[in-house]
Formats: C-alpha cells, sequence, structure tokens
C-alpha cells in the first residue's frame, strides 16, 4: 500500500486510535479502584472535619473514622451517622443543596440531644476562590455552627438554623460569608431542606 494515498491515511489513522482508545480504557480500569478509594477516604475525613476532627493523615483518618462511626443510615436519599466521640453520641447528617456555580454539600454534626449543633463542614463544586469558596476554605466560618441550636425554642416543626446577612437570633443563626450573599442563601435552603428530611427522627424520643 502506498504511504501516500489516502486509503493508507485513513487506515492507519484508524489503528492509531484504537490502539490510543484501548490503552486510555486500560489506564482508566486500572486506575479505578484507587480513585474510588481516594473518593471514599475523602468523605470519611469530611465526616471526621464535622466532628472537629482534622489533621490526620490518610492512614489515622481511616482508622479514626471506623473507630468513631458506628452506624450509617439512609433517610430520604440523605445519609446520616450514628457516631461515638470521646464517649458521648453524635449524629451526622448530610445534605446537598445549590451555590452560585453549582453544587454545594454539607456535613452537620449534632449533639446527643438532637437540637444542639456539635460541628459543621460544608464543600462546594465551583465557587468562586475567597468569596463562596470560604464555606470550605473557612474552618473559622465553620466553627461559627458549633453550639447553635436546630430549633427556635420549643417549636421543632421546622429548621430553625439559618445563615443570615443580618443576624437577628444569635441561637440559631450564623453570619453570611462577606461578599457571597448567594452562596450564603444556598447553604442557608440547604440547612432547611437538608435538616429538614431528619425531623422525624430529630423529633424521636
Amino acid at each position: 500500500m502506498k504511504t501516500n494515498s489516502n486509503s493508507y491515511t485513513i487506515i492507519y489513522s484508524a489503528i492509531i486510535v484504537v490502539v490510543v482508545a484501548f490503552l486510555l480504557a486500560f489506564v482508566y480500569q486500572a486506575l479505578k479502584p484507587r480513585q474510588e478509594a481516594n473518593v471514599a477516604l475523602d468523605q470519611k475525613k469530611q465526616i471526621l472535619y464535622s466532628l472537629n476532627i482534622r489533621g490526620l493523615d490518610n492512614a489515622a483518618a481511616e482508622a479514626t473514622y471506623n473507630k468513631v462511626v458506628k452506624e450509617e443510615k439512609e433517610v430520604d436519599g440523605s445519609k446520616m451517622y450514628i457516631c461515638n466521640v470521646d464517649g458521648q453520641t453524635k449524629y451526622v447528617f448530610s445534605m446537598k443543596g445549590m451555590g452560585l456555580w453549582g453544587g454545594i454539600s454539607g456535613l452537620i454534626a449534632v449533639n446527643a440531644d438532637k437540637s444542639t449543633v456539635y460541628g459543621a463542614y460544608f464543600n462546594h463544586e465551583g465557587e468562586t476562590a475567597g468569596l463562596g469558596a470560604e464555606i470550605k476554605d473557612n474552618q473559622k466560618w465553620q466553627e461559627k455552627f458549633q453550639g447553635k441550636h436546630l430549633f427556635n425554642g420549643s417549636d421543632r416543626n421546622s429548621i430553625a438554623l439559618s445563615v443570615q446577612k443580618k443576624v437577628t437570633d444569635p441561637a440559631t443563626q450564623v453570619d453570611a460569608v462577606t461578599g457571597a450573599t448567594l452562596t450564603s442563601n444556598g447553604v442557608a435552603e440547604m440547612l432547611h431542606s437538608g435538616l429538614g428530611k431528619f425531623l422525624p427522627f430529630l423529633n424521636a424520643k
């Protein structure tokens, strides 16, 4: 076959495409277990972050997670984790919502009284660095949730915990992230709807 013919060019290109596709598929399959393990470990670390357990390497995080998290449940498509931290029961609730540029997620750890926040961690898919991304990057902002109440007094029919630009109820509200009103609103909505799924559990004796 002539190397400068159209047929040669087409056949050669087709072979290259097939070979490259095969190699990419092989690499993907080879790395898939490791990628899935990394994703799972990252999720475990986030749960530990919500429990105020940070700064662990991968091995320590895995061991601590296995020690702390006692049970995992699913409620209306969202997960909750029953944990034991220093002999005390904590409940971690997962949530998903929408920020300014994409999805956001959160984990709220609640004390055994099912009323007060023990810790919190938030994540995002693509919020603006220094603004909306602060929900993930600013640990001090996340720590503001500690000690806040899920409910407004004895009214346990709806979630009162929220993020507000102007705080009027320090017991249930956290200051919004400066310059990220829409992302903060997204977090507030996520708290109301996400934790709202767990109201039957939170109100159970």
